[in-house]
C-alpha cells in the first residue's frame, strides 16, 4: 500500500478588489467631470484611462483569477481594457492611424458595453449592495451616454456626466470600505454583503 500525502495551500495574498475599484472609480469620476462640462477632456483623463482605469484594473483582474473569483477577473480585466480602448479611440485619429469614430459607432459601442454591464449587474445580487449600486449606476451611465450619441442631445451627455460622477464615487466608497473594514477588523463602512 502506497502512502499519500496531501498538501493544503493557504492563500495569503491581498484582496485585489480595492485596487480595481479605485482604478474604475477615479477614472470614471474624472471622465464624467468632463462629460458634465466641469473640466476639459485632457491628457490627465487620457493618462488616467491608460494607467489607472486600464492597467491597474487589468492587474487587479489577473490577481482575482488567483483568488478563483470569476466575477472579479472578468469585471476588472474587461473594464480595464475598456479604458485603454476608449483612449485609443480618442488618440488613434490624432496620430493619423485611423479615422475618428462617428456618433453612431460610439452609440453602439456604449450600448454593447451597457448590455455587458447589465449582465454583470445581475451577478452583483449574489455579492453586495455596494456593488449593486456601482453596477446599477454604470448600466444607467452607458444607457445615457449611448442615447446622447444616438440623438446628439448635449444635455443628455451632461446629465450622464453627473450620473457617472455618482457611479465613480460609489466605486471609490466600495474600495475604501473594503480596505478600512479589513484593517479595523470590523464594519466601519457598510457594504451590504449578501449572505451565502
Amino acid at each position: 500500500m502506497q502512502d499519500t500525502t496531501s498538501i493544503r495551500i493557504i492563500d495569503t495574498s491581498a484582496n485585489p478588489a480595492p485596487l480595481g475599484l479605485l482604478g474604475f472609480g477615479l477614472t470614471t469620476v474624472f471622465l464624467n467631470l468632463a462629460n458634465a462640462g466641469i473640466i476639459p477632456l485632457s491628457s490627465m483623463i487620457m493618462g488616467m484611462g491608460i494607467f489607472v482605469g486600464g492597467i491597474a484594473q487589468i492587474i487587479a483582474g489577473i490577481m482575482e483569477s488567483k483568488k478563483n473569483n470569476t466575477f472579479g477577473t472578468v469585471a476588472f480585466t474587461a473594464y480595464g481594457t475598456f479604458w485603454i480602448t476608449l483612449v485609443a479611440i480618442w488618440a488613434l485619429p490624432k496620430m493619423g492611424i485611423a479615422e475618428p469614430a462617428d456618433a453612431l459607432s460610439m452609440g453602439w459601442f456604449l450600448t454593447l458595453w451597457g448590455v455587458f454591464s447589465l449582465g454583470m449587474f445581475i451577478g452583483t445580487f449574489k455579492i453586495s449592495c455596494a456593488l449593486q449600486f456601482v453596477f446599477g449606476t454604470l448600466v444607467l451611465l452607458f444607457a445615457l451616454l449611448a442615447i446622447a450619441d444616438f440623438t446628439g442631445i448635449h444635455q443628455i451627455k451632461v446629465m450622464a456626466g453627473y450620473e457617472g460622477i455618482i457611479c465613480g464615487l460609489g466605486a471609490i466608497y466600495t474600495c475604501l470600505a473594503q480596505i478600512l473594514n479589513e484593517l479595523y477588523g470590523r464594519q466601519l463602512l457598510r457594504l451590504g454583503v449578501v449572505k451565502k
